[in-house]
């Protein structure tokens, strides 16, 4: 892929995941390392730590390092997340290191099942559920406005036992930015005593404020009518309260611990 290729398909979000996001930059970064090409990649996306970080240790280290902390956190997450794996799971949205755990945990031998939502205005829950079914772990998918009914009621649907999901960064504060609906349904699990945990590479921690991304609106409604506004966020805080834990490379972790973790095991992050 050429480089104004990759540029495009991030701005496009045809390239979605903060990870794959992340590696993408990286491999565009590789073509032209210069401070313009970073600055180029930053403003295309607001709410991507991962990126900024990737990049600022390509810059003091090397981009080779950079894609191997990316293979190795990987590999990490699977080994370590697939163990708190329990028999009935909801996920919201898509997330490439949910996918992991579920399939390591699969692989390891554990029984459960997977309820997702179709999270619109793009449907990445779609992909989610495509990626379940082909590693053959039992998915149901819901509608976003049925998904409270998944983690609150029992019949039919089951009441979920854990709810996994994705981040796409992570605040100095704790609090957790991940796709529009998250908090919603984080604080709704919260209070019928289902464990929240958000499974992510450290790396998408961010010292800096982040920017809540706000998408055209014809994702929404491609041929609305004049003088009606439409508002598109992509994301949302989720806040820290009804987070378990942390799910990361440096171990499972409650969200003041993991805090601490990545300080000690990053501190180039705090740096200017």
């Amino acid at each position: 892929m050429k480089f104004e290729e990759i540029l495009r398909r991030i701005k496009e979000v045809r390239i979605q995941g903060a990870r794959n996001i992340a590696i993408a930059g990286l491999k565009a970064y590789s073509m032209r390392p210069t401070k313009e090409t970073a600055r180029r990649l930053l403003s295309l996306r607001k709410t991507e730590p991962a990126l900024r970080n990737a990049l600022k240790f390509a810059q003091k280290y090397s981009v080779k390092e950079a894609l191997e902390h990316f293979e190795f956190s990987k590999e990490e997450i699977k080994r370590i997340g697939w163990k708190i794996v329990r028999k009935r799971i909801f996920t919201h949205c898509h997330s490439s290191h949910v996918i992991d755990v579920l399939k390591e945990a699969k692989k390891r031998g554990k029984k459960f099942e997977v309820y997702n939502s179709e999270t619109r205005p793009l449907d990445q829950g779609r992909r989610t559920a495509k990626e379940l079914a082909k590693a053959r772990i039992p998915v149901t998918m819901v509608s976003d406005l049925e998904a409270g009914d998944v983690l609150t009621k029992g019949g039919e649907i089951k009441k979920v036992d854990l709810m996994l999901i994705g981040a796409d960064a992570i605040l100095r504060n704790g609090n957790v930015i991940n796709k529009v609906g998250s908090g919603m349904l984080a604080e709704l699990a919260y209070r019928h005593k289902i464990p929240v945990y958000v499974v992510t590479g450290s790396w998408k921690f961010s010292m800096k404020n982040v920017g809540i991304e706000e998408r055209d609106f014809h994702e929404l409604w491609k041929n609305a009518p004049k003088h009606i506004k439409i508002i598109n966020p992509a994301f949302e805080s989720v806040d820290k309260k009804y987070i378990k834990g942390i799910i990361s490379e440096l171990g499972i972790l409650s969200v003041n611990d993991f805090l601490k973790k990545v300080k000690k095991e990053y501190p180039w992050i705090y740096k200017k």
